[in-house]
């Protein structure tokens, strides 16, 4: 079965002697379209360009608002960004949005045969699939071993220990999304090199060599993204049905405003308020409290099923700007909270420092890609 997801578990290092020496990356977003293009140069990764459209306006709506566009009217949006950016390379990594997927893992016998692999991993995985086996593509990556604990290595009674056996990590994605990209981007006369799950994008433009367990939470518009990452590797992952389009609407409707007003409010004070409408972060905290408290069971039952804490939460997505916003996740989480830099990965001039360290959560996806594609 043709799979287009074949090692989209690629490693985060960032560079590995490929021949590429021009590398673009696009994100597809719910509410907007994010490109960059990077290129190789003296042996760094340096940019070129980058750009970032809003889709509202393609679907008659607000700027910042959720939308669900035909694949003409995305073509459309993809071509002016591409065109106002001055993208010219045809072929370029796309991000798959992870609603389209399942990821999952599976506890597998450890002596079980690399040719058993992919039979097994296909019959467990309709366990957790909900739709049939054929509407979909498997991906698979072995997870690292953990260290064995002393308990596990003196069992006295000879059973089998979790130390003993192979945890996989299994990502299922509808074809129907792969085709639908795939419309889009024939409509634009492009093609695409591969496709990859934004989450493991994301991964890779935002970690650098973190060791012990870390939570990525990404601030998308209409959800919020968890992934519990390990030696670099995805662990866990989750999501939230609750994002920054949702706290926007709440304001409008609770100040009896217009949405593009309620959205520049919030960019505007976010959880630090505007003292003259103590709602706006009343309303604001309502959902953070929500996404923390979430966020909060999510690490309470991995750390539980691991027994590893962990020690540092980043953040992501263009929600992560919100003024704020790190000020209550450190009163959240007992670790140290970072926000995401993406672009400290890619040679720029200096004067854009101040400019892209502000933008950088919004395109690490995309930045993501573009690092793949070179490495």
């Amino acid at each position: 079965m043709y799979n287009p997801f074949k090692n989209i578990f690629s490693k985060i290092n960032v560079f590995k002697g490929s021949n590429e020496s021009s590398a673009v990356g696009v994100d597809i977003g719910s509410s907007a379209i994010k490109v960059i293009e990077i290129k190789r140069k003296k042996g760094k990764a340096v940019l070129e360009t980058y750009g970032a459209i809003a889709l509202g306006p393609y679907a008659d709506m607000d700027i910042g608002r959720v939308t669900n566009l035909p694949v003409a009217k995305i073509a459309e949006a993809l071509k002016e960004v591409l065109k106002q950016s001055g993208i010219t390379e045809s072929s370029l990594g796309l991000a798959v949005q992870v609603q389209s997927s399942l990821i999952f893992s599976l506890e597998l016998p450890l002596f079980l045969k690399e040719s058993e692999m992919a039979s097994i991993i296909s019959t467990e995985a309709r366990k957790y699939i909900p739709v049939p086996s054929t509407e979909v593509s498997l991906d698979y990556f072995t997870l690292p071993k953990k260290e064995a604990s002393f308990e596990e290595i003196n069992n006295p009674e000879g059973k089998p220990s979790e130390a003993e056996k192979t945890n996989v990590l299994v990502v299922a994605t509808q074809n129907d999304a792969i085709a639908r990209y795939r419309s889009v981007l024939t409509a634009c006369g492009l093609d695409a090199s591969f496709f990859e799950i934004e989450v493991f994008s994301s991964i890779r433009s935002n970690f650098e060599h973190e060791l012990s367990p870390v939570l990525l939470m990404d601030f998308g518009a209409s959800r919020t993204k968890l992934s519990l990452v390990e030696f670099g590797m995805l662990k866990s992952y989750h999501t939230i049905d609750r994002g920054g389009a949702d706290i926007t609407d709440s304001i409008a409707k609770s100040l009896s405003i217009p949405f593009p007003e309620a959205e520049k409010m919030k960019k505007e004070f976010g959880l630090f308020g505007n003292p003259a409408e103590k709602t706006l972060s009343d309303t604001i905290k309502t959902h953070t409290d929500y996404i923390f408290g979430e966020a909060n069971n999510v690490l309470l039952g991995y750390e539980k099923k691991n027994g590893r804490t962990i020690n540092k939460v980043i953040l992501s997505g263009g929600g992560s700007l919100m003024k704020g916003l790190k000020e209550v996740a450190a009163s959240n989480f007992r670790a140290e909270i970072e926000v995401g830099h993406p672009f400290s990965k890619i040679g720029s001039p200096s004067f854009l420092d101040k400019v892209l360290e502000t933008m950088g959560p919004e395109f690490a996806v995309a930045i993501g890609l573009a690092l793949r594609k070179l490495s």
